[in-house]
């Protein structure tokens, strides 16, 4: 559904009228259903409406993802582009197991999966360490 503002031609008046589509809409008022709630007249039109225009910043649900990528990184360390080598060695039992995050390359991620080693991206990137302000 859609809603447009409509505006008596002949009165001024504005007012909502609900519609299945533009096209519903288009049809309409080509066979003359459409009419002034005030005074009955059918020279009607859309009326000029301002676009729904969203707030500035992070939406919700990118500030939730956030959120929720730190909460998943707090008790993990940075080993940076060592991190393929460094999650396979602890997958072959070489390094004791630790939540660690860092850099891969796509080709690198897809041998780390195709060896069964369970890695995941992140959905947001991470600035390294030595890189914050």
């Amino acid at each position: 559904m859609i809603v447009f503002d409509l505006q008596c031609r002949d009165g001024g008046e504005t007012f909502e009228a609900w519609f299945r589509s533009n096209k519903d809409y288009d049809e309409s008022l080509a066979r003359g259903l459409l009419e002034c709630p005030l005074c009955g007249s059918a020279n009607v039109g859309k009326a000029p409406m301002a676009p729904s225009v969203p707030k500035k910043g992070k939406s919700d649900a990118l500030a939730k993802l956030a959120a929720a990528q730190a909460e998943l990184l707090k008790d993990s360390r940075w080993v940076g582009d060592e991190f393929p080598d460094t999650a396979r060695a602890m997958y072959h039992g070489d390094l004791a197991p630790e939540r660690v995050h860092g850099q891969a390359t796509v080709e690198q991620a897809k041998s780390l999966a195709a060896d069964g080693v369970p890695v995941a991206p992140l959905p947001l990137p991470v600035v390294p360490p030595d890189q914050l302000n």
